[in-house]
C-alpha cells in the first residue's frame, strides 16, 4: 500500500507540473494577444481544470501504464509481478467501467428490456471489451503476466493521446514526453496487433490450463466468447483477423498433413467462430 501511495503521488505531481506548465504557457500566449472578457460561470462549469471526465479517465490509466510496466519487468520477484497484474487489470476495469458511464450513462430502467438495449448500445465498444477482457482474468485464479501486455498497450496509448491533446504547449512536455508520444502515435497499429496477438496467446493458455489443478471451464469458455467478440467487433476485428490469418496459415498445413482427423471438429469450432 506504501509503494502504490508512493507510485500516485509521483503521478499526481507529474499532472499538476504538466498543468502548471500549460496555464503558465496559456498566459504568457495571453499576455501578447488582445484582453479578451473574463470566463462566464457557464464556461467554468463546461470545462473543470480538474475533475472533469477526461482528466479522471487520463489519472486511472498513468496509474495502470506505472502499475503494468513495473509487473512486466523480469527482474521483479513472482509474487509482486502477480500483484502488479492484478492492480493493473482492476486499474482497467475502473478506467472502462467509468469511461462506460461518463459515455453512455446507465440503463433507463433496472428491467430486463431497458438493460438489454443497454448492452445492445455498448458491447460492440472498445470500453466494454476492455471491462470484460480485464473482468475474466482479474477474477482468474492463475497469474499469467502475458495478461498486462494489452493493458500496458491500451493505457500506453490512451496516456500518449491524453498528453498530446492537452500539454502540447508544456516545456516539459516538449523536452522529455514529445518523442516517445509521438512514437505512440505512428507505432498504434504495431501495438494494436501486439496485443491482440498477446489476447489470443491467453486463450490458448486458459486452454491449456484446464488439464491443471486451476482449471476453470466456464471462465476459459467466457473468456474465448470475449475473443470472439473481439474478432467481430468494428472496433478490434481487422487486428484480431489479420492475427489469426496468420495463425491459419503457419498452422494449416501441418493439420492437413499430419492430423487430418482434427480437420472436422475445427470445421465445427470455425462455423460456432463466424456466427455472429
Amino acid at each position: 500500500m506504501y509503494f502504490l501511495s508512493f507510485l500516485l503521488t509521483i503521478g499526481s505531481i507529474i499532472h499538476i507540473y504538466l498543468l502548471a506548465e500549460s496555464i503558465s504557457c496559456a498566459g504568457s500566449t495571453s499576455r501578447s494577444a488582445p484582453p479578451r472578457p473574463p470566463p462566464t460561470q457557464m464556461d467554468s462549469a463546461v470545462n473543470p481544470l480538474w475533475f472533469d471526465a477526461r482528466t479522471i479517465h487520463f489519472s486511472i490509466n498513468a496509474w495502470v501504464l506505472v502499475v503494468a510496466g513495473l509487473g512486466m519487468l523480469p527482474i521483479l520477484p513472482k509474487h509482486l509481478a502477480d500483484r502488479t497484474c492484478k492492480l493493473s487489470l482492476l486499474g482497467t476495469i475502473l478506467s472502462s467501467g467509468y469511461s462506460l458511464y461518463s459515455t453512455y450513462g446507465k440503463p433507463r430502467a433496472w428491467n430486463m428490456p431497458a438493460i438489454q438495449a443497454w448492452l445492445q448500445s455498448v458491447l460492440a465498444t472498445k470500453d466494454f471489451i476492455h471491462l470484460m477482457f480485464s473482468s475474466m482474468l482479474f477474477t482468474s485464479q492463475l497469474h499469467l503476466k502475458i495478461a498486462a501486455l494489452p493493458v500496458l498497450c491500451w493505457a500506453l496509448d490512451h496516456v500518449a493521446r491524453f498528453l498530446r491533446r492537452n500539454f502540447a504547449r508544456s516545456s516539459f512536455y516538449r523536452r522529455y514526453l514529445e518523442e516517445p508520444c509521438l512514437w505512440v502515435e505512428t507505432n498504434n497499429t504495431t501495438m494494436s496487433l501486439l496485443s491482440s496477438n498477446a489476447e489470443i496467446a491467453l486463450g490458448f493458455l486458459l486452454i491449456i490450463s484446464l488439464f491443471s489443478w486451476r482449471r476453470s471451464i466456464i471462465q476459459t469458455f467466457m473468456y474465448w466468447q470475449v475473443l470472439k467478440l473481439m474478432y467481430h467487433a468494428p472496433v478490434t476485428s481487422s487486428y484480431h483477423q489479420s492475427a489469426w490469418a496468420k495463425i491459419g496459415r503457419i498452422v494449416n498445413p501441418y493439420i492437413h498433413s499430419y492430423c487430418p482427423f482434427l480437420q472436422t471438429p475445427i470445421s465445427a469450432i470455425q462455423r460456432w467462430w463466424f456466427r455472429q
